[in-house]
């Protein structure tokens, strides 16, 4: 019985408790605001949407290893003397580059925005932004291709790497048949019968 009457008071309570805060919330001013209309501001340090600044990217694809969820995803292609990489051929902090960046694409959909990506990137070209509104209607759409390249010019690169490579083959592979010929002997060579140049000999 006593368990019962427990009961019934640790229910109202309980109740009560509820109620209260309720009814003191009813007299605050409310703290709702009117999005999109108003905003609140964003921490300094917020991590949202990343960007890739392609102009300073060299390739390198460390941002890639270091993604935890595998949704960054580089290609490129090795520039042959003479190429000038990108714009100028350097990055903003006077890095060469050496790397066409053939793709450079970022799944927002895989993304978990933890910011590892950021850190190891030698030339500071990948950052986290404060946009975080960018929802879309197909998932295919959050796949975003930072690469100024297109697969045209693309191809046309790899080509041309191709015959750089072949011509650098075939030079080599003569340089190497011309270092193992038999080299000529200058000297005139001896009379192959021994006999008669002993006979020379004597007579002299």
């Amino acid at each position: 019985m006593k368990k019962y009457f427990k009961n019934i008071y640790q229910a109202f309570s309980s109740i009560f408790i509820g109620m209260s805060i309720t009814f003191k919330h009813f007299f605050k001013k409310s703290v709702t605001i009117q999005y999109p209309e108003q905003r609140l501001q964003l921490p300094e340090r917020e991590r949202n949407r990343i960007f890739v600044n392609i102009d300073d990217c060299i390739g390198c694809d460390q941002c890639a290893k270091a993604c935890p969820v595998s949704c960054i995803d580089i290609e490129t292609i090795k520039a042959v003397p003479g190429d000038i990489v990108g714009k100028t051929g350097v990055t903003s902090q006077g890095k060469k580059k050496v790397l066409h960046v053939a793709k450079f694409t970022i799944d927002f959909a895989k993304c978990c925005f933890c910011g590892l990506c950021v850190y190891p990137c030698p030339t500071n070209c990948i950052y986290m932004t404060n946009v975080f509104e960018y929802s879309e209607y197909k998932r295919e759409n959050l796949i975003y291709n930072f690469a100024t390249i297109t697969p045209q010019e693309a191809e046309a690169l790899r080509q041309k790497l191709a015959e750089f490579q072949a011509e650098q083959a075939r030079k080599k592979e003569e340089a190497a048949k011309t270092t193992s010929a038999p080299k000529q002997d200058s000297e005139p060579k001896p009379d192959s019968n021994p006999d008669v140049n002993k006979q020379d000999n004597q007579t002299s």
